[in-house]
Protein backbone atom coordinates (compact mmCIF):
# COMPACT_ATOMS: atom_id res chain seq x y z
CA UNK A 1 0.00 0.00 0.00
CA UNK A 2 1.41 3.36 -1.12
CA UNK A 3 1.73 6.23 1.65
CA UNK A 4 -0.52 8.31 -0.89
CA UNK A 5 -3.55 5.47 -0.17
CA UNK A 6 -3.30 5.30 3.59
CA UNK A 7 -3.61 9.37 3.54
CA UNK A 8 -6.75 8.36 1.30
CA UNK A 9 -7.91 5.73 3.84
CA UNK A 10 -7.83 8.49 6.72
CA UNK A 11 -9.29 10.93 5.21
CA UNK A 12 -12.19 8.96 4.45
CA UNK A 13 -11.61 7.23 7.78
CA UNK A 14 -11.96 10.77 9.31
CA UNK A 15 -15.33 12.29 7.12
CA UNK A 16 -17.05 8.95 8.40
CA UNK A 17 -16.73 10.49 11.97
CA UNK A 18 -19.61 12.99 11.03
CA UNK A 19 -22.21 9.90 10.22
CA UNK A 20 -21.94 8.76 14.08
CA UNK A 21 -25.18 9.29 15.93
CA UNK A 22 -25.03 10.10 19.28
CA UNK A 23 -26.43 8.20 21.84
CA UNK A 24 -26.96 5.05 19.34
CA UNK A 25 -25.18 1.74 18.62
CA UNK A 26 -22.37 2.19 16.00
CA UNK A 27 -21.48 -0.83 13.69
CA UNK A 28 -18.38 -1.22 12.81
CA UNK A 29 -16.82 -3.11 9.99
CA UNK A 30 -13.55 -4.90 9.54
CA UNK A 31 -10.60 -3.82 6.58
CA UNK A 32 -7.42 -1.33 6.54
CA UNK A 33 -10.13 1.40 6.00
CA UNK A 34 -11.97 0.92 8.92
CA UNK A 35 -8.67 0.28 11.19
CA UNK A 36 -8.14 3.89 10.29
CA UNK A 37 -11.69 4.25 11.32
CA UNK A 38 -11.48 3.02 15.11
CA UNK A 39 -8.48 4.02 15.66
CA UNK A 40 -10.33 7.95 15.19
CA UNK A 41 -12.95 6.88 17.60
CA UNK A 42 -11.85 7.86 20.91
CA UNK A 43 -12.29 12.15 19.70
CA UNK A 44 -15.86 10.78 19.58
CA UNK A 45 -16.52 8.77 22.49
CA UNK A 46 -18.80 10.37 24.49
CA UNK A 47 -21.13 9.88 21.41
CA UNK A 48 -21.06 5.85 21.54
CA UNK A 49 -22.46 4.02 24.15
CA UNK A 50 -21.67 0.80 22.75
CA UNK A 51 -20.67 -0.91 18.81
CA UNK A 52 -21.12 -3.87 17.19
CA UNK A 53 -18.32 -5.40 15.00
CA UNK A 54 -18.38 -7.46 11.99
CA UNK A 55 -15.28 -9.52 13.02
CA UNK A 56 -12.92 -10.67 15.96
CA UNK A 57 -10.03 -8.51 14.69
CA UNK A 58 -12.21 -5.40 14.41
CA UNK A 59 -13.69 -6.16 18.39
CA UNK A 60 -10.13 -6.73 19.67
CA UNK A 61 -9.49 -3.47 18.23
CA UNK A 62 -12.47 -1.88 19.75
CA UNK A 63 -12.13 -2.85 23.37
CA UNK A 64 -8.47 -2.27 23.61
CA UNK A 65 -9.57 1.02 23.35
CA UNK A 66 -11.97 0.83 25.75
CA UNK A 67 -15.35 0.27 23.78
CA UNK A 68 -18.43 -1.62 24.83
CA UNK A 69 -18.72 -4.55 21.93
CA UNK A 70 -21.90 -6.36 21.85
CA UNK A 71 -23.36 -9.17 20.51
CA UNK A 72 -26.01 -9.57 17.80
CA UNK A 73 -28.44 -10.98 19.51
CA UNK A 74 -28.78 -8.05 22.13
CA UNK A 75 -29.31 -5.66 19.23
CA UNK A 76 -32.05 -4.86 18.11
CA UNK A 77 -31.25 -1.92 15.10
CA UNK A 78 -28.20 -0.19 14.41
CA UNK A 79 -28.25 3.85 13.54
CA UNK A 80 -25.06 3.91 11.31
CA UNK A 81 -23.03 1.17 9.71
CA UNK A 82 -19.11 2.08 8.66
CA UNK A 83 -17.07 -0.45 6.41
CA UNK A 84 -15.25 -0.64 3.37
CA UNK A 85 -15.48 -2.29 0.07
CA UNK A 86 -13.42 -4.39 -2.61
CA UNK A 87 -15.38 -3.10 -5.19
CA UNK A 88 -18.29 -0.34 -5.64
CA UNK A 89 -20.44 0.32 -8.41
CA UNK A 90 -22.67 3.04 -9.61
CA UNK A 91 -25.82 1.41 -7.82
CA UNK A 92 -23.97 1.09 -4.97
CA UNK A 93 -23.62 -2.92 -4.90
CA UNK A 94 -20.47 -4.21 -3.65
CA UNK A 95 -18.19 -6.67 -3.51
CA UNK A 96 -16.67 -7.16 -0.10
CA UNK A 97 -14.78 -10.25 2.11
CA UNK A 98 -11.42 -9.39 1.32
CA UNK A 99 -10.74 -9.74 4.73
CA UNK A 100 -12.82 -13.16 5.27
CA UNK A 101 -15.39 -11.21 7.18
CA UNK A 102 -18.64 -11.15 4.77
CA UNK A 103 -21.19 -13.11 6.31
CA UNK A 104 -20.37 -11.11 9.57
CA UNK A 105 -20.46 -8.05 7.57
CA UNK A 106 -23.65 -8.62 5.90
CA UNK A 107 -25.73 -9.92 9.24
CA UNK A 108 -24.72 -5.91 10.47
CA UNK A 109 -25.38 -4.42 7.36
CA UNK A 110 -28.69 -6.19 7.45
CA UNK A 111 -29.93 -4.68 10.66
CA UNK A 112 -28.41 -1.21 10.19
CA UNK A 113 -30.48 1.90 9.32
CA UNK A 114 -27.81 3.66 7.21
CA UNK A 115 -24.56 1.88 5.81
CA UNK A 116 -21.95 4.55 5.15
CA UNK A 117 -19.30 2.88 2.64
CA UNK A 118 -15.70 4.43 3.08
CA UNK A 119 -13.31 3.37 0.31
CA UNK A 120 -10.67 4.88 -1.72
CA UNK A 121 -10.84 5.43 -5.25
CA UNK A 122 -9.13 2.40 -6.90
CA UNK A 123 -12.67 0.68 -5.06
CA UNK A 124 -14.56 2.71 -7.80
CA UNK A 125 -15.82 0.35 -10.88
CA UNK A 126 -18.21 0.18 -13.60
CA UNK A 127 -19.14 -3.26 -12.96
CA UNK A 128 -18.56 -5.42 -10.51
CA UNK A 129 -16.06 -8.71 -10.60
CA UNK A 130 -12.28 -7.16 -11.21
CA UNK A 131 -11.55 -8.05 -7.76
CA UNK A 132 -12.27 -11.87 -6.91
CA UNK A 133 -15.37 -12.38 -5.54
CA UNK A 134 -15.35 -13.85 -1.85
CA UNK A 135 -17.89 -16.93 -1.16
CA UNK A 136 -17.97 -18.21 2.54
CA UNK A 137 -19.03 -22.15 2.33
CA UNK A 138 -19.24 -25.17 4.79
CA UNK A 139 -16.12 -26.50 4.25
CA UNK A 140 -17.45 -29.85 2.63
CA UNK A 141 -19.35 -28.36 0.54
CA UNK A 142 -16.32 -26.84 -1.40
CA UNK A 143 -15.33 -28.56 -4.03
CA UNK A 144 -19.33 -28.72 -4.94
CA UNK A 145 -19.31 -25.02 -5.26
CA UNK A 146 -16.53 -24.53 -6.68
CA UNK A 147 -17.75 -26.23 -9.51
CA UNK A 148 -20.76 -24.13 -9.71
CA UNK A 149 -18.50 -21.37 -10.14
CA UNK A 150 -16.74 -22.13 -12.56
CA UNK A 151 -19.78 -23.38 -15.09
CA UNK A 152 -20.19 -19.51 -14.76
CA UNK A 153 -16.76 -19.06 -16.18
CA UNK A 154 -14.81 -18.04 -12.73
CA UNK A 155 -11.11 -19.41 -12.13
CA UNK A 156 -11.75 -20.13 -8.82
CA UNK A 157 -9.16 -20.95 -5.49
CA UNK A 158 -9.97 -22.13 -2.02
CA UNK A 159 -8.40 -19.26 0.07
CA UNK A 160 -5.72 -20.40 3.11
CA UNK A 161 -7.80 -19.57 5.72
CA UNK A 162 -10.61 -19.86 7.93
CA UNK A 163 -13.19 -17.52 8.84
CA UNK A 164 -14.54 -16.30 11.99
CA UNK A 165 -17.03 -18.95 11.93
CA UNK A 166 -15.13 -21.85 11.22
CA UNK A 167 -15.95 -21.90 7.22
CA UNK A 168 -13.94 -21.67 4.07
CA UNK A 169 -13.55 -19.23 1.33
CA UNK A 170 -13.42 -19.41 -2.40
CA UNK A 171 -12.21 -16.53 -4.54
CA UNK A 172 -13.62 -16.76 -8.24
CA UNK A 173 -11.91 -14.51 -10.35
CA UNK A 174 -12.76 -13.50 -14.00
CA UNK A 175 -16.58 -12.72 -13.48
CA UNK A 176 -18.21 -9.39 -15.10
CA UNK A 177 -20.77 -9.45 -12.87
CA UNK A 178 -23.58 -6.90 -14.81
CA UNK A 179 -26.46 -8.06 -12.23
CA UNK A 180 -24.97 -8.25 -9.17
CA UNK A 181 -28.31 -8.12 -7.03
CA UNK A 182 -29.64 -11.25 -9.47
CA UNK A 183 -26.31 -13.10 -9.21
CA UNK A 184 -26.24 -12.73 -4.99
CA UNK A 185 -29.73 -13.99 -4.96
CA UNK A 186 -28.57 -18.00 -7.32
CA UNK A 187 -25.58 -18.12 -5.28
CA UNK A 188 -27.01 -17.48 -1.85
CA UNK A 189 -29.39 -20.49 -2.96
CA UNK A 190 -26.67 -23.00 -3.45
CA UNK A 191 -26.23 -25.69 -0.78
CA UNK A 192 -23.44 -25.10 1.28
CA UNK A 193 -23.15 -22.12 0.70
CA UNK A 194 -22.45 -19.58 3.73
CA UNK A 195 -23.13 -16.51 1.84
CA UNK A 196 -21.70 -14.60 -0.88
CA UNK A 197 -19.36 -11.41 -0.75
CA UNK A 198 -21.81 -9.22 -3.01
CA UNK A 199 -23.84 -6.93 -1.36
CA UNK A 200 -26.39 -5.81 -3.47
CA UNK A 201 -29.75 -6.53 -2.52
CA UNK A 202 -28.57 -4.39 1.31
CA UNK A 203 -25.94 -2.46 -0.52
CA UNK A 204 -24.57 1.11 0.88
CA UNK A 205 -26.77 4.50 1.30
CA UNK A 206 -24.14 6.52 1.20
CA UNK A 207 -20.23 6.66 -0.24
CA UNK A 208 -17.12 8.44 0.91
CA UNK A 209 -14.40 8.47 -1.76
CA UNK A 210 -11.29 9.30 -0.90
CA UNK A 211 -9.64 11.03 -4.35
CA UNK A 212 -6.96 12.94 -5.04
CA UNK A 213 -9.35 16.22 -4.68
CA UNK A 214 -10.06 15.56 -1.10
CA UNK A 215 -13.26 13.12 0.04
CA UNK A 216 -16.06 13.30 -2.04
CA UNK A 217 -19.60 12.29 -0.53
CA UNK A 218 -22.37 10.48 -2.89
CA UNK A 219 -25.83 9.22 -1.57
CA UNK A 220 -27.66 6.30 -3.43
CA UNK A 221 -29.97 7.82 -5.60
CA UNK A 222 -28.37 10.75 -6.36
Amino acid sequence: MTTDQNALKRAVARAALEYVEEGRILGVGTGSTVDCFIDLLPEIRERIPACVSSSERSTKRLEALGFKVLDMNDVEEIGVYVDGADEIDPSFAMVKGGGGALTREKIVASVSKTFVCIADASKQVDVLGRFPLPVEVIPMAARAVKAKLEALGATVTLRDFVTDNGNAILDAKGLAIAEPEKLEAEINMWPGVVTVGLFAKRGADVLLLGTTEGVKTFAKGE
